[in-house]
């Protein structure tokens, strides 16, 4: 069996575990949202490191194994939370070694066409979420980056997956490898910052959901996402840039994929400074993470829908 029919088995694994995975974080938010009997609220036994940062009620765990961290009722323990986090892992662990071995038998980076892509960004989200979920409660919000994951996956299921050899405009495999891998990575970091966009809008400034992080929790969550994906991102437009005057002789064209890398720049740095005036803080900073999600989507996809020089998918 050779390296690509490894990565092709690996991914075909990966995405059942993954939909596992899904299914046990949306079982994991049902059963907080419903409050289980065995949650019992009790006073916090320890100051949390995130201290400061969360507020509401505080409840311990008594689910057997493992409790609340620092009782946030959001990270308490149910049935399902072990399950879910060690799927989600283990099907990160599956499309990584999947993205890995389709790397070595194309000899470049494994992202030359929409297929190959789509497999990353999966990943990507997968591992920007268990990271942040480590320091920050958010699990009962997993269900959000870990189904946007599988729905890529399983879209990615659906693509052609043959090595073939790329466009020679492509042919370039340090650029493709850098550059391609920078926007795989800011995407999937942005992943986790619409999540937590998405729960800051349905949470409100007054945490009307026990079960849902705090406001406070969430928005820390997405301005460390979008401070961390925000640098990685506005490198790789530079570098596609760069690419570009190699490529086709001009450093900008405006093709449609070039144009919506750039408003989806500009909606995320304009994020970054509304998060820091009184005026646009809370809501209107969250919506602009959903819109700005939104326009990653449309960055990944645009090629399927206007033609243009970055149509590499074969569709």
């Amino acid at each position: 069996m050779d390296l690509a029919t490894l990565s092709g088995a690996a991914f075909a694994v990966g995405v059942i575990v993954l939909i596992i995975g899904f299914a046990a974080h949306v079982g994991h938010a049902v059963l907080l949202a419903n409050g289980r009997r065995s949650l019992r609220v009790l006073a916090p036994a320890a100051r949390p490191a995130y201290a400061g940062v969360a507020t509401g009620a505080f409840v311990t765990a008594t689910t057997g194994s493992g409790g609340a961290r620092g009782g946030d009722v959001s990270a308490a323990s149910t049935p399902l939370a072990g399950a879910a986090i060690l799927a989600t892992a283990l099907a990160a662990g599956l499309l990584g070694a999947a993205v890995l071995l389709r790397g070595i038998a194309v000899g470049r980076g494994p992202w030359g066409n929409l297929y190959e892509f789509s497999v990353a960004f999966a990943f990507s989200i997968l591992v920007g979420y268990l990271l942040l979920q480590r320091r920050y409660p958010i699990r009962s919000i997993g269900f959000i980056p870990v189904g946007v994951a599988a729905a890529l996956a399983l879209y990615a299921s659906s693509l052609p997956s043959e090595v073939k050899p790329l466009v020679p405009a492509l042919q370039n495999a340090p650029l493709l490898t850098i550059h391609v891998g920078m926007a795989v990575l800011s995407y999937g970091i942005f992943a986790t910052s619409f999540a937590a966009g998405v729960g800051y809008l349905v949470q409100g400034t007054g945490d009307r959901f026990a079960w849902l992080p705090s406001h406070k929790v969430l928005d820390d969550v997405a301005h460390r996402a979008v401070i961390i994906g925000f640098p990685i991102f506005a490198t790789m437009i530079v570098l596609g840039s760069w690419w570009a005057s190699i490529a086709w002789s001009r450093y900008w064209g405006w093709d449609p994929k070039e144009t919506a890398a750039l408003v989806t720049w500009l909606i995320y740095a304009v994020y970054l400074h509304a998060r820091n005036r009184k005026s646009w803080a809370g809501r209107p900073a969250a919506l602009l993470l959903v819109v700005g999600f939104v326009m990653v989507l449309v960055t990944y996809s645009g090629s399927l829908w206007f033609s243009g020089l970055h149509a590499y998918s074969g569709l």
